[in-house]
């Protein structure tokens, strides 16, 4: 499993990682915490020199990845923090999550753990919108290794064709990212 928390947050106007959610946690330490029933290696990407000591205290259980590339965009932190993994686990697929999205169900994630294949891509889709956390079957990993810039995975999905299973899901936190403060307050009740 790899979150990715390396980003900028340009559009949130501050280091969104550590803003505080209703509940008093911070947001990287939220969106961990939504995933801490997923039995797997974890690991974190993070700009270079950081630690998760210092923006998600609680956690605990996960290896960082400092990345230097994480100047260069989501697809080059990406490419980066597989490259890693790679070497590191013999996972036969590897669960992609951005660490601004604590909102995932656990139903979710048992869903598309329940499709793991190292040939396979299982996307989230709530209402016909495709989410996060995004499995990568391991003959994808190449693919993700070679990425830059800052488009992220797309072009991986893209050529993926049949080999991509898309499930529809009722939650929709797989689309709940926090780019903006107000979205700190999502779900509203």
């Amino acid at each position: 499993m790899l979150v990715l928390a390396a980003g900028r947050a340009r559009r949130f106007g501050a280091d969104k990682r550590v803003a505080r959610l209703d509940d008093g946690r911070g947001l990287l330490e939220a969106s961990l915490a939504a995933l801490e029933g997923v039995d797997a290696e974890r690991f974190v990407a993070l700009r270079a020199g950081e630690t998760l000591a210092g923006l998600a205290p609680g956690s605990h259980g996960w290896r960082t990845l400092a990345l230097a590339e994480s100047e260069q965009g989501m697809g080059a932190t990406l490419a980066a923090a597989v490259t890693r993994i790679s070497i590191a686990s013999r996972a036969s697929a590897l669960l992609v999550q951005l660490g601004d999205m604590p909102w995932v169900a656990a139903r979710t994630l048992e869903a598309l753990i329940d499709h793991i294949d190292e040939r396979r891509i299982v996307r989230p889709l709530h209402h016909g919108r495709g989410g996060h956390p995004v499995l990568f079957g391991r003959r994808f990993w190449p693919a993700l290794c070679s990425l830059e810039g800052d488009r992220g995975a797309r072009p991986v999905l893209e050529r993926a064709g049949e080999a991509l299973i898309e499930l529809e899901c009722l939650d929709p936190g797989v689309l709940a990212d926090v780019d903006r403060c107000e979205a700190l307050h999502w779900p509203r009740g």
